[in-house]
């Protein structure tokens, strides 16, 4: 259905998959990836080393003049071209290694993030050089745009791919793109503080500087916070989002883990993007029981979706929204007092907007998920939900993952955004006028989306689920909108 626009990307993962040999995509993915990495930040330092070689005021070795650009600087030994010329020797691996520490005490921001797995005895040095010089092509291919947005875009790409080959374990630090290009179009995170508490990769902090940047928005205006408890998963989330020129100061890494330890107790963020582990059974509930967090009921021992549910809220300025994917269990389950604590948040009017979403789109789980969006202080829509049925939407990128089409999240989208700005706010309101622009009338579409009073959920005893709410699609259209008018 929609077309592969990724023929470079595709191609050149192909290439690098090859040379994988007997290596795990689990740990290939860091091989690779952090070549990337490592030709970004030369290719970005060279950048600007040539320009200061030109200027007969400056020295391009000075590492200040590289500090005041915000560029990594990289000592000699460590570019990429002297990298390259030992592409075909047996002593490549070492010297990758050391290239990479080298980098990391030139510059503390990347202290403990790059990785030396490069003279494992396991990683063939052959195929290694061979990965050299497919990475190297890359500049050669940057025909109407710089080698480092390539590299960002192949990065990415890459991520995606690894995540996919690893199946299961790959979920857990990555989102499907088009997953997170939706929440990210539905909350706009245009200005303030962006929250992530399983910031995995960080797909949800490039998403939100995309947002801004295609909204000519200035990308200095949000700043970016987040916590990952696996170290590998927070290392690829720095190089990520270094890539992208994304101040990471805020993202930290800690074993705990998000409810154990807290790492922005005194945090409201005006956005939250998350997509936390699916019913995590094993999340600290012994020992948080009277934790402060949770004002609408205690999450039960075998299932955290309230827990993070009510982290995020816990954390949300008093006029913040936040999307949050969970399993669909939470639309409905009443299970050791799941139920209560829905209700209690419902009534609080805090539940904007459910999104049902179809199955198959994530790489850990076939089960079908639920994007919740919620809002603090709600000035529009008072005592209103918005119940959107998008499980038969997407297509099938391949014989097992479904993926939206750009069409599809502009169908969601604009029937968010319909609905919200049909209601006109107060004076100072919160429906401040949206990036999404002029999106005319909104109108329930039977099968699709239904606007909702507290009364009718609680006519459903609270149960959130949309297909009870937007009804049966009428047989003519297949109950799948193609645009919103």
């Amino acid at each position: 259905m929609a077309a592969e626009n990724n023929n470079f990307e595709a191609s050149l993962f192909k290439t690098a998959d090859k040379l994988r040999k007997n290596i795990d995509a689990a740990e290939y993915k860091n091989v690779v990836l952090g070549l990337i990495f490592l030709k970004y930040i030369s290719d970005s330092f060279q950048e600007l080393y040539e320009r200061l070689e030109e200027d007969e005021y400056s020295d391009p070795e000075d590492r200040d003049e590289y500090i005041a650009e915000n560029i990594f600087f990289v000592p000699e030994i460590a570019r990429w071209k002297n990298l390259q010329a030992k592409a075909k020797l047996p002593e490549i691996g070492v010297a990758i290694d050391d290239a990479m520490t080298i980098i990391e005490k030139e510059n503390t921001e990347l202290k403990h993030v790059l990785p030396k797995v490069y003279a494992k005895p396991n990683l063939d040095k052959a195929s290694l050089g061979q990965l050299i010089d497919v990475i190297s092509d890359i500049e050669l291919k940057a025909q109407d745009e710089s080698s480092k947005d390539l590299l960002g875009r192949v990065y990415e790409y890459f991520l995606g791919e690894f995540a996919n080959a690893e199946g299961k374990k790959g979920g857990q630090f990555y989102t499907p793109k088009s997953i997170v290009k939706l929440m990210v179009e539905m909350i706009e995170p245009y200005k303030g503080r962006v929250y992530d508490p399983a910031c995995g990769s960080g797909g949800m902090f490039v998403m939100s500087e995309k947002f801004v940047e295609e909204h000519q928005g200035n990308v200095q205006d949000i700043t970016i916070y987040g916590q990952e408890s696996n170290q590998t998963t927070w290392k690829l989330s720095k190089m990520n989002l270094a890539i992208r020129n994304i101040n990471s100061q805020f993202v930290a890494w800690n074993t705990e883990g998000t409810f154990l330890k807290d790492m922005n107790p005194d945090l409201k963020a005006d956005y939250i993007l998350a997509n936390p582990p699916f019913n995590q059974k094993e999340w600290g509930h012994g020992v948080l029981q009277e934790d402060g967090r949770w004002k609408y009921g205690v999450p039960p021992a075998g299932n955290a979706n309230f827990g993070w549910m009510q982290h995020m809220l816990y954390h949300l300025a008093p006029h913040g929204v936040m999307a949050t994917v969970l399993a669909n269990g939470s639309l409905s389950s009443n299970t050791s007092g799941e139920g209560e604590i829905r209700k209690n948040i419902v009534k609080a009017d805090l539940v904007d907007c459910i999104v049902a979403l179809p199955k198959q789109l994530f790489y850990n789980t076939g089960i079908p998920a639920t994007i919740w969006i919620l809002r603090r202080g709600k000035e529009v829509r008072r005592g209103e939900t918005l119940f959107i049925d998008a499980s038969e939407m997407g297509f099938m990128k391949d014989k097992v993952h479904r993926e939206f089409a750009p069409e599809d999240i502009e169908t969601i989208e604009q029937a968010y955004h319909s609905w919200r700005n049909a209601s006109q706010p107060p004076e100072g309101g919160d429906n401040v006028k949206s990036p999404s622009g002029d999106l005319g009338a909104y109108e329930d579409i039977k099968g699709f989306c239904k606007s909702s009073t507290l009364a009718d959920i609680e006519k459903h005893s609270f149960v959130l689920t949309p297909g009870r709410y937007v009804g049966i699609p009428d047989e003519e259209d297949d109950g799948i909108p193609l645009k919103i008018k």
